[in-house]
């Protein structure tokens, strides 16, 4: 018999019995749908990451104020200063650049608007570091830190929290703290960096937010740039080394700082996206093998009631294997013309999760074709059984059946 032939035979067995055959690829279609729509999900989550580690920068290390124990209640306790960011700058190899900062919500005024802001305290090179982009106008410099003037860089939303243009606001005054800061630069966009969005965020000098707003001479991060050359492990292993002696703290004892690897950190939330990806994929699965169960049982009664049809075939000289194929090829169109309805719903699916719940989705080419490939495996494994059993249906038996 024809391949051709074959397939034509199929899908005519198919379209005589449409009501019942799209109740039977609806398992499938509900599967591939679940498994497209989860690997969406979990392909969108860690791009996501990997922009996110991308924004950061994958080589900055993060230094802060370890915890201490009082009465078996963690406590914060203020241990870094810029005496320590100095020492880090210039007693160290494999460091590039050293970044000292302070954060604090603060009340922000303009005009009449009056909102909640994180005012970070920091050094001139701190865009540099942390890959943002002027805008409109210029950061603050080193000059305008030890003068510790009243200078301010606003985040991208800023000017809209405040309800006035980028142009409105630059060079113009705001209140900070009820304290004058003069706008003189605007950044681009950053966008969420997953637990906060920088762009609402207002940069000062970090001399100025010490002695003029917080009262503080401690700082509460230092951000390290791992040098081009060296390794992020070399890096931590001199931090250490050199917090340890400006501290004072002798050998046996612990720190009182810790160092954070924001790498390791984006590395072991990506694992956990895939492990959580896999789990959710397994579980969409679940209905592919429900719907594979569906199909092999229809195809056993499409069997049965083509039996005669099978016995008049055989006569006219059809071989076991012309059978065979037959009902393995009905059974895998099935399988795939629900793959096929299955991946436009999971994309369609994918798509508005996307527009209306804000997860970032992606559709990769690797899912299309696993799905694919799954429900061809799905009809040929479920089908196997259907159709050695029509083709080992004896001629003279099927003639006489009833």
């Amino acid at each position: 018999m024809l391949i051709g032939e074959t397939f034509r035979i199929a899908l005519a067995s198919i379209r005589s019995n449409l009501f019942r055959s799209a109740l039977t690829m609806l398992g499938i279609v509900i599967g591939i749908a679940a498994v497209i729509t989860m690997v969406a999900l979990g392909t969108g989550a860690q791009r996501a990451i990997d922009e996110q580690m991308a924004a950061l920068g994958g080589d900055i290390l993060a230094v802060q104020s370890s915890f201490r124990f009082v009465r078996g209640i963690a406590r914060d306790q203020q241990t870094l200063t810029t005496d320590d960011a100095a020492a880090l700058a210039t007693d160290t190899t494999h460091i590039e650049a050293v970044v000292p900062e302070i954060s604090n919500r603060h009340q922000v005024k303009y005009g009449s608007r009056n909102v909640s802001v994180q005012i970070i305290g920091t050094t001139p090179n701190h865009i540099a570091v942390h890959n943002f982009r002027i805008g409109s106008g210029r950061m603050f410099n080193a000059g305008d830190d030890s003068a510790r003037k009243r200078v301010a860089v606003l985040g991208a939303e800023v000017p809209a929290l405040l309800e006035a243009s980028p142009e409105a606001l630059l060079g113009r005054t705001i209140q900070i703290r009820s304290i004058a800061f003069t706008v003189i630069g605007i950044l681009e966009p950053r966008g969420s960096s997953g637990w906060r969005n920088p762009d609402d965020d207002i940069w000062i000098p970090l001399s100025t937010a010490q002695f003029r707003v917080t009262g503080d001479e401690f700082v509460e991060t230092i951000s390290v740039k791992v040098a081009p050359e060296s390794t992020p492990e070399l890096a931590m292993l001199e931090i250490e080394r050199v917090l340890r002696r400006e501290h004072g703290i002798l050998p046996g004892k612990d720190n009182d700082f810790a160092i954070m690897n924001r790498k390791q950190f984006a590395e072991s939330r990506q694992e956990a996206t895939e492990v959580f990806t896999f789990l959710l994929a397994g579980i969409a699965g679940v209905s592919l093998v429900v719907g594979g169960i569906g199909i092999m049982n229809i195809m056993l009664v499409t069997v049965t009631e083509r039996t005669r049809e099978i016995g008049i075939r055989k006569a006219l000289g059809a071989t076991r294997g012309n059978i065979l194929l037959q009902f393995l090829v009905e059974a895998t169109t099935l399988c795939v013309l629900g793959g096929v309805l299955g991946l436009a719903t999971g994309a369609g699916a994918a798509t508005l999760l996307s527009r209306f719940a804000g997860w970032q989705t992606v559709v990769t080419s690797e899912s299309i074709l696993l799905a694919f490939g799954f429900a061809a495996v799905v009809g040929i494994a479920f089908g196997i059984w259907p159709a050695r059993r029509a083709a080992d249906l004896d001629p003279i038996d099927a003639l006489r059946y009833e």
